[in-house]
């Protein structure tokens, strides 16, 4: 069966929920029935990485402009599918899924996974939210067949659209615990010591949330690390550039991959995530796949990880978080063992599993 897939920057180590998701899924699928050709961004490819882990790569041209970046790759994309005719092209995101019906009408099956609203994200303007509206709306209309990576958004598809979809969600690699902490050093960092968050530096994520409340917290010895690529020329990187010179306790660490984010993930106090929009939060299934302590914000898709509610806070409300931080550092949540934590993401998150399922939906799609 030959796939194509749509919608992503591209993979390895290219920062985003989707990328990270194909990044685990793809290898898993080249190694079963599946040939795997997945359509990137010539901006986030290297030069001459034609393949990985059996999955080849076709890397083509799109504007680096951030409202037409995804819609122009995805049709130019679509194109590309229609000359090669593969059996399967696999669509993520809603906004990329604008491009379904073109797809069909070239009489290609389609498979779309909605990893989330996306309209709902702090950072887009009117037209951008009509347009990924119109991309959900498409892409649940008019795929051949539909995934969602969680409950929560297949209610909201067959809500609104009438749609049912298989639900395959996100996963983790249950990781080996590593000893070393030389990352740590790097950083000024304190193993046990240190509040972390791994995101995309974006406003859904509530960056500002998380350092005010570090702020009015009063960790005395605690530092918090905030892991994701920093732009000194976007507006929001600037806020927090602005918060984190202004407080001694925030580390900026850039974008970390492999080994380095393994250790920020292992040796962290507490791994908090107060985004205001999330599909399956990766970030926080792989904190959980390290079996720390986690907090969230109280958002359905962090709910729907199933955490303990002494876990949660309400969304936005800096001093709740802020005390939560507090009972964090006088041991006040009692938090699952690691063992127990690591288990449930291990039964409940894992990607050969989610490889499966994927498949049987292009089995289903190749049916009609």
């Amino acid at each position: 069966m030959k796939v194509f897939v749509l919608g992503l920057r591209g993979f390895p180590k290219v920062e985003g929920g989707v990328e990270k998701h194909a990044e685990h899924l793809y290898p898993l699928l080249a190694g079963s029935d599946c040939e795997i050709e997945v359509i990137v961004r010539r901006e986030y490819h290297p030069a001459g990485l034609e393949s990985w882990r059996g999955v080849r790569f076709r890397s083509l041209w799109a504007p680096k402009t951030g409202g037409v970046e995804a819609f122009v790759h995805s049709f130019i994309g679509v194109l590309y599918a229609a000359l090669k005719r593969p059996d399967i092209l696999h669509i993520h995101a809603i906004g990329p899924a604008v491009m379904t019906p073109v797809a069909r009408l070239f009489g290609l099956r389609v498979v779309v996974t909605h990893h989330g609203p996306d309209y709902d994200r702090e950072k887009w303007g009117g037209g951008a939210r009509a347009l990924l509206r119109l991309g959900e709306r498409w892409g649940m209309g008019f795929s051949t067949r539909n995934i969602v990576i969680s409950r929560v958004i297949h209610d909201l598809v067959y809500e609104k659209h009438r749609r049912q979809s298989a639900i395959i969600p996100n996963g983790v690699e249950l990781p080996g615990i590593p000893g070393a902490t030389d990352v740590l050093g790097r950083f000024s960092l304190e193993a046990g010591r240190y509040v972390l968050i791994v995101s995309r530096l974006v406003p859904e994520k509530r960056h500002m949330d998380l350092i005010r409340a570090f702020a009015d917290a009063g960790m005395t010895g605690w530092k918090l690390a905030i892991v994701g690529t920093i732009d000194p020329g976007n507006k929001y990187c600037q806020e927090i550039l602005a918060a984190a010179e202004g407080s001694g306790g925030v580390v900026l660490t850039g974008f970390q991959s492999g080994d380095a984010l393994s250790q920020l993930y292992a040796h962290a106090g507490v791994f908090v995530l107060p985004s205001s929009h999330e599909g399956l939060p990766i970030a926080l299934l792989e904190a959980l796949s390290y079996g720390i302590p986690v907090l969230a914000s109280d958002i359905p898709a962090n709910l729907e990880v199933g955490l303990p509610e002494a876990q949660y806070f309400r969304l936005g409300d800096v001093r709740g978080l802020a005390e939560k931080l507090g009972q964090v550092n006088e041991g006040g949540i009692e938090f699952d063992s690691p063992e127990n934590v690591r288990e449930n993401i291990r039964k409940n998150y894992n990607w050969g599993d989610i490889a499966e399922k994927t498949l049987a939906v292009y089995q289903e799609a190749m049916r009609g």
